[in-house]
């Protein structure tokens, strides 16, 4: 299901994601705030399990009420929950896990599938899932033995309202919502030169205010051609090196257009930093300062096609077809804006999935079978441990059924009958894998469903969800920083001052 957010600002946020829902949430209570964190928390560092990481935390904190209520000092609470939260990390990483192949590109799919499942997406699954990796293994990288997959800056999602989802896709190469700066310049060249500047190609405004004083009145037709000589010389530098498309970060003159639409060369300017730096990882070339430093090395040549294509109202730039590239944009299509930023979201929770595999290629099962795997685990380990502390540490167990409790409820089964005969399907030896199907509730083997999570994934959200139970149980008051201005108001005319007690004495 859905939720409907209505923003300060008057917007509207349609969403299910957990971390989306809590930004635009404001609360007042300091536990609650940092909650709040910690889903921003779990969305930056693998960006996806998020609602999780609330649930679970939650329920953990919730287990951990009756031993308060007990006289059971938090310092065994968390002791218990910190041995806990090792013995799960290790029983997840020998027992649970699997590895998996990364150049397998069917395990890859159904890896993904499985993010996508809970989410608006969904019904558009395998296009979802082809974009999200084919985009996360276009940006992969690897130097000297170490790999680099950044997706936040190298594959930029490109929203244009109109057209069908189904329209949206991977270009191999970046799009950018810019037109060419005179309409006599070239719209589409094939296996163009390109060259990438951060400088202006106008003449050079000083920094701070300059005062010119002139006698004469050829002194001013001098300053003017001193003028058009620069923009004539910084021009000549970049047309000796015969590019065919020219992309600056900064303004172009109307005398430079000149010069350039001469020399048969396409412009376009004021792109971002963010989308040059894309540029010049998709087609191979370098980002120059100055005209005077172009070398014919600094050319980009590794793409295929640039054209020009009118969406709406707007003029977009493509550079695709590019031979290797580094970086990539995905040109989501669809019926409305708010369409496009759900399933923006979800295609952002897919390729962190992608990503996290790639980096750490271990899975385990999803659909709660992991949870209660750990459940089972836990338990057994339960009966070695004496003392007061096994019985948090069995709490902690017990906690983690919390995951395929709410699958069985969200899909309005049963979750008693349910909830009981998973238990007893994990009591066997070797069932580790079976997990609630999240359409009807009933009991299945992910392995044979081919439901799977990234194994780093699940350990951040155990990690995460724990830790802050340990945070929220150490704390035994909540003092406020701030005054209360309705209590000042509230005290009688004639009385001491009622805020003498807090602070020093005057």
């Amino acid at each position: 299901m859905l939720k409907m957010l209505m923003d300060p600002m008057g917007g509207i946020v349609m969403t299910n994601d957990g971390n989306a829902i809590l930004r635009e949430i404001t609360v007042q209570h300091p536990a609650a705030k940092s909650m709040i964190e910690v889903a921003r928390t779990q969305d930056e560092e693998v960006g996806d399990g998020t609602t999780s990481v609330i649930i679970l935390a939650g329920e953990m904190l919730s287990v951990a009420e009756q031993f308060l209520t007990q006289q059971m000092h938090p310092t065994i609470i968390i002791s218990a929950y910190r041995q806990a939260l090792e013995d799960m990390v290790d029983i997840l990483r020998e027992k649970v896990s699997v590895p998996v192949d990364t150049n397998n590109r069917t395990e890859m799919l159904k890896i993904v599938k499985s993010c996508v499942g809970t989410k608006f997406i969904s019904k558009w699954s395998d296009l979802a899932c082809n974009i999200a990796l084919d985009a996360t293994a276009t940006v992969a990288l690897e130097e000297n033995g170490r790999k680099e997959i950044d997706i936040k800056r190298y594959a930029k999602v490109e929203k244009i309202p109109g057209g069908t989802i189904e329209d949206s896709q991977v270009l191999k190469g970046v799009m950018l919502n810019k037109d060419v700066v005179h309409p006599k310049m070239k719209r589409r060249i094939e296996k163009p030169k390109i060259l990438l500047l951060d400088c202006n190609l106008e003449y050079k405004k000083g920094e701070s205010q300059t005062n010119i004083e002139i006698t004469k009145e050829e002194d001013f037709t001098k300053i003017l051609k001193m003028e058009e000589d620069y923009i004539e010389k910084i021009c000549a530098e970049v047309i000796q090196f015969k590019p065919d498309l020219i992309i600056t970060e900064k303004g172009v003159s109307d005398l430079a257009q000149h010069f350039l639409v001469k020399a048969g060369i396409s412009v376009i300017r004021r792109v971002r930093k963010s989308d040059n730096n894309r540029i010049a990882r998709a087609c191979g070339a370098t980002i120059v300062n100055r005209t005077d430093e172009i070398k014919e090395d600094d050319l980009g040549t590794g793409c295929g096609l640039f054209y020009i294509e009118k969406f709406g109202d707007e003029y977009f730039t493509f550079l695709v077809e590019c031979e290797n590239p580094k970086a990539c944009t995905i040109l989501l299509r669809g019926a409305s804006k708010d369409i496009l930023n759900e399933v923006e979201r979800n295609l952002q929770d897919a390729m962190n999935v992608a990503r996290n595999v790639m980096v750490e290629p271990k899975l385990v099962a999803g659909g709660g079978a992991s949870e209660m795997a750990l459940a089972q685990a836990m338990n057994e380990k339960a009966k070695a441990i004496t003392g007061v502390s096994q019985w948090p540490y069995r709490a902690v167990a017990r906690a983690l059924e919390v995951i395929p409790r709410t699958l069985i409820q969200n899909c309005g089964a049963n979750p008693i009958r349910t909830l009981t005969a998973l238990r007893a399907k994990h009591a066997s030896p070797d069932n580790t894998s079976w997990g609630i199907d999240g359409e009807n509730g009933k009991i299945v083997d992910m392995k044979e469903y081919g439901i799977w999570e990234p194994f780093s994934v699940k350990v951040q959200t155990l990690k995460t969800a724990l830790e802050t139970a340990m945070l929220l149980l150490r704390i035994d008051d909540i003092v406020s920083g701030t005054k209360k201005q309705s209590d000042a108001n509230a005290a009688p005319k004639g009385a001491p001052d009622a805020q003498a007690s807090e602070g020093p004495e005057p």
